[in-house]
């Protein structure tokens, strides 16, 4: 690696020590009480999948150019070169990492793997060694935001197509528009990802639910944080922002995508909306008696996984249980404390990038099959895009026998 270069990643490095940086970094015990927290060590137990060995390529580097000791004494200490050889490694501790933050919830210094793990993705980043196809996801969703006007008939025709699907589904009112867009003084507005199945259910529900919704013209996925760039996930997240401050919306409503709830959430606090996910106002219509669902129609037990980007780092917890409990009696938990849940091994990226990662995610993610499988469930509901792909693939490959459906549409499907 060329000294320009090198320099040109410190100053990135540098970009990310703030104060919680700071302290993770140059607060570890290496007590061991994270080894048995990821679930890729847990399925393939490798001195590598520990997140504390992860997150210690990371500090070596920060020791070697960023304390006093590794600047005056390169070859005291235990320091690290910033070299082609540390990039490899940083690529594989940051692309077997999911940042489901469960190392975090044992960590007794509360240390941030996923915040770690952001600073060796911004680093792969700036040595352009990042994954290709993420990189050109992101491009593509900062060039939609930029050029909306080539996009719009296109979806406004795709949407029309769906209105029946949601008429038929449940009967709206003469006048009431199916699937309302770019509607100003909206009470909500609704943020989908491509497809039916993200939007007709939803649509059923609000629409049963008297809602005065609109949908966005953008999708929620944020392909920006998942490939680590801060520039581009602010650039995605901005284009939902600018819309709904331009609609007047009173509440942003992220779908089951749990990446884009979090990033909205924690990005947006200073806005004049409220974020919640479409779970959290599934649970509120239920609550206030604005729908009514039907209560053991489902055939055999139900159990839930929790998608760590809702629950564990977004705090969504109660209100899905709330949910089933609403749909069925049988219910059964995969883990006493849904914080332990384990992750389902394709989050941070890894299920975007399709089949590069396949074999990888289900040999790390052993451990989440055989949490599913314990529970004797036949129905396995989840609320995140991500996760239903990565746990239909386990279900295919560890032959779980589950029907894993998204809660939104198993709520749609039991309205009265």
């Amino acid at each position: 690696m060329d000294d320009t270069t090198r320099d040109e990643l410190l100053r990135l490095f540098e970009s990310k020590l703030k104060r919680a940086a700071k302290l993770y970094l140059e607060t570890c015990s290496r007590c061991g009480v994270c080894v048995s927290a990821c679930h890729v060590y847990a399925s393939m137990p490798q001195a590598k999948y520990i997140a504390a060995y992860r997150a210690e390529i990371v500090r070596r580097i920060y020791k070697r150019y960023f304390t006093k000791k590794g600047r005056f004494w390169k070859s005291l200490g235990e320091s690290k070169e910033l070299s082609e050889l540390a990039l490899s490694e940083l690529y594989e501790a940051a692309y077997s990492c999911t940042g489901c933050r469960r190392c975090m919830v044992f960590c007794p210094f509360g240390i941030d793997t996923q915040l770690i793990m952001s600073i060796a993705k911004l680093l792969l980043i700036g040595a352009h060694a990042e994954p290709e196809i993420l990189s050109l996801l992101a491009d593509t969703s900062v060039a939609k935001g930029e050029s909306l006007e080539i996009f719009r008939e296109g979806f406004l025709e795709s949407i029309k197509t769906l209105e029946n699907e949601v008429v038929e589904r449940w009967r709206v009112e003469a006048g009431q528009t199916p699937i309302p867009v770019d509607q100003k003084g909206a009470d909500l507005l609704y943020v989908a990802l491509a497809g039916a199945h993200s939007i007709v259910p939803a649509a059923v529900v609000f629409n049963a639910a008297k809602e005065n919704w609109t949908l966005s013209f953008f999708e929620a996925v944020n392909f920006g944080a998942f490939v680590g760039d801060p520039v581009k996930t602010r650039q995605i997240l901005d284009r939902i922002v600018n819309e709904a401050r331009r609609l007047g919306v009173k509440e942003v409503v992220i779908c089951e995508c749990g990446t884009a709830f979090r990033v909205m959430k924690s990005m947006a606090k200073n806005e004049p909306f409220k974020v919640s996910s479409i779970t959290e106002v599934h649970a509120r219509y239920i609550r206030e008696g604005r729908i009514k669902l039907r209560k053991n129609t489902l055939e055999g037990t139900v159990t839930y996984h929790d998608p760590c980007q809702l629950a564990r780092n977004g705090g969504v917890m109660d209100e899905p249980r709330f949910i089933l409990r609403a749909l069925t009696d049988d219910f059964a938990e995969m883990s006493p404390d849904p914080v332990m849940n384990w992750c389902c091994g394709g989050g941070g990226g890894l299920v975007a990038m399709g089949e590069d990662t396949l074999d990888f995610r289900m040999k790390s993610a052993s451990v989440k099959a055989d949490q599913v499988k314990k529970t004797g469930a036949k129905i396995l509901a989840t609320a995140c895009e991500n996760c239903h792909t990565q746990l239909s693939n386990l279900n295919d490959h560890y032959q779980m026998g589950v029907d894993v459906r998204f809660l939104s549409s198993m709520v749609a499907d039991a309205l009265e």
